[in-house]
């Protein structure tokens, strides 16, 4: 008997569809662990014309769908296969075939009236539906990111008196409860969606706030010149950067849950315009994180010019300067895993290590080349800097094999 494995992907992630089987097969065979793609979801009304609904309808009762998250080895799969990416949607696309149950190494791109690829409104919307999926994945990891940090984010706004803050509990409760009723029924009915949709501009304003209070943390750190002033600013920031990226991490979490609750509302009252919908809100999504990934350059960027000044002063002022250097590496750390957790430059962890790596280096030599005095604080501010670098990848690397195991554990 013929075996056939329909592919999507939208550089998020990898959905698969066939029969339960064939579909289990071939994830274990790749290795990949993978979440129920949902496609029970799709109503006849989401589904246009009633021909092309009753004929969908009908392939969706029988097949099952699997949704990957995008790594490096569902990414291979993709250029193993060689799929077809289509420039109106964004999506790349085939189907793989194979005799007895066996799925063979090639891809075709078939028109013939089996695939569900060939129904626009359903492509449109499983393309919905991964877009959901990769945004809870990351909801899941900002949870896993606030649970380790030390200054919990509930902990940050509680204890704030602004009114901006103040606003965003109530906001988080009440995108929770609509997250609830989701899970429940199974869609968001308008009612639902007149609770949330007016709660954007609060979370945009909190946002704005944070980056605001990061970047004053930056100025500060680069407008100091003696380096006692530079040493009590870095201290400043090593104590708050951590509580602002908890807010912002926050701030993203929500938004991604807004985003799902909207695509679920396309969906049910537009659903002709759910690929054009899903393809401006990633495009929000991603002018977003970009304004996130900025400030942390610029904040990381003036740490280092920080740790810098300091290395240049190691004779002069070592306790103080390893003051600098300890709080440069703090905010580095803390600024790496925020990003990674975000998916922002999720492969930067390896080249910040040896930017503090060398930093560590060039303080040690500028002792070495001056004389013999300071040679002890200079070992120690190097020693401690090259082990907090090193602390950032193993940190990211553990945190990420962690989440790995545990997702595989539930699946």
């Amino acid at each position: 008997m013929d075996s056939e494995i329909q592919l999507i992907s939208d550089g998020d992630g990898l959905a698969v569809i066939g029969s339960p089987t064939d579909v289990e097969r071939f994830l274990v065979s790749e290795g990949l662990p993978s979440k129920d793609l949902g496609l029970q979801r799709f109503t006849p009304a989401a589904l246009g014309a009633a021909a092309e609904a009753a004929q969908a309808g009908s392939e969706i009762a029988v097949h099952s769908g699997r949704w990957v998250k995008m790594s490096k080895e569902s990414a291979q799969l993709v250029n193993k296969h060689g799929l077809r990416t289509s420039s109106k949607t964004g999506l790349s696309s085939g189907v793989l075939k194979g005799k007895n149950g066996q799925i063979k190494g090639f891809v075709e791109f078939t028109k013939g009236p089996g695939s569900l690829l060939t129904n626009p409104a359903l492509l449109a919307g499983a393309a919905g539906i991964m877009a959901q999926l990769a945004m809870q994945q990351t909801m899941d990891e900002i949870t896993d990111y606030l649970a380790t940090i030390d200054e919990k984010v509930d902990d940050v706004l509680r204890a704030q008196k602004d009114a901006v803050l103040a606003d965003m509990i109530g906001v988080d409760f009440v995108i929770e409860e609509a997250m609830t009723v989701r899970e429940h029924v199974g869609r968001v009915s308008e009612v639902t969606w007149s609770k949330v949709q007016a709660t954007s501009m609060t979370i945009a304003r909190t946002q704005a706030y944070a980056l605001r209070q990061l970047d004053a943390l930056a100025e500060k750190v680069e407008h100091k010149a003696r380096i006692g002033d530079l040493a009590k600013a870095s201290k400043e920031a090593e104590s708050k950067v951590q509580e602002w990226l908890a807010v912002l991490a926050r701030c993203t979490q929500l938004q991604d849950a807004i985003a799902v609750l909207e695509l679920d509302r396309v969906l049910d009252a537009s659903p002709e315009e759910l690929d054009r919908h899903r393809l401006a809100l990633r495009a929000a999504r991603q002018n977003r994180l970009e304004r996130i990934s900025q400030c942390t350059e610029h904040l990381m960027a003036r740490m280092n010019a920080a740790a810098g000044t300091a290395n240049t002063k190691v004779l002069l002022h070592p306790t103080v300067c390893r003051t600098v250097v300890h709080s440069s590496n703090h905010v580095a750390t803390a600024v790496v895993d925020f990003q990674g957790r975000l998916g922002i430059e999720r492969d930067r962890q390896s080249l910040e290590a040896r930017r503090w790596a060398d930093a560590a280096a060039e303080a040690r030599d500028k002792v070495l080349e001056t004389g013999t005095a300071g040679v002890d604080a200079a070992k120690h501010v190097g020693n401690e800097t090259l082990g907090r670098a090193k602390s950032v990848t193993d940190k990211l690397s553990s945190g990420i094999a962690e989440r790995a195991r545990r997702r595989h554990g539930d699946d």
